[in-house]
């Protein structure tokens, strides 16, 4: 059954059967389009032994950078969870939180230098891919030039394609991390 409030747009790309990696290359354009956002970009990560990469980004234009990172890089935990809140949020299992403007954001939440040294946007989702308690990825859309309201809509967007990616983020990162292979399942 059809979900009203979701569009049908989504709606039909993400009920195909495909491949994740197909999927999400298809997905992020579409919704970049349905959230009226400069980029987004997708980060899969593999819990167990932190290995994480960026396999997909989205750009309206080539005046956004991308941060597409094919190789699987090791996280340095101690690092990036006191220097990044939002994602030591992540870790913890917290919910998607939506930034309206990184430079009035509260800094318990956001740490502009970080946001400004490492992404550059001005407002942004930092949208949370967590299965059986552990953070498989983080999805995330932004915008550039000026503050971002994200309205209702955005919010259910955000989260009902959260939840129906989530599983395909888990397939993608047990399929293609060199370290799935190695830690038993």
């Amino acid at each position: 059954m059809e979900n009203p409030t979701y569009p049908p747009q989504l709606e039909s790309l993400l009920s195909r059967e495909q491949a994740p990696a197909k999927l999400f290359a298809q997905l992020l354009p579409v919704l970049g389009d349905v959230l009226a956002c400069d980029r987004c970009f997708l980060y899969l990560r593999h819990p167990e032994s932190r290995l994480g990469q960026v396999p997909f980004c989205w750009r309206r234009s080539d005046r956004f950078t991308d941060v597409t990172d094919t190789e699987w890089k090791v996280e340095d935990p101690a690092a990036l969870e006191q220097r990044d809140p939002l994602f030591a949020a992540a870790l913890r299992g917290e919910h998607s939180i939506f930034i309206e403007d990184v430079e009035t954001a509260d800094p318990a939440v956001v740490n502009l230098e970080f946001e400004r040294q490492h992404f550059g946007h001005r407002a942004l989702v930092h949208a949370h891919l967590v299965s059986n308690d552990q953070l498989w990825g983080i999805l995330q859309p932004c915008s550039f030039e000026r503050p971002r309201p994200w309205q209702e809509l955005d919010k259910t967007v955000v989260i009902q394609t959260v939840q129906k990616i989530t599983p395909l983020a888990v397939k993608y990162v047990e399929t293609h991390c060199p370290a799935a292979n190695l830690t038993p399942q």
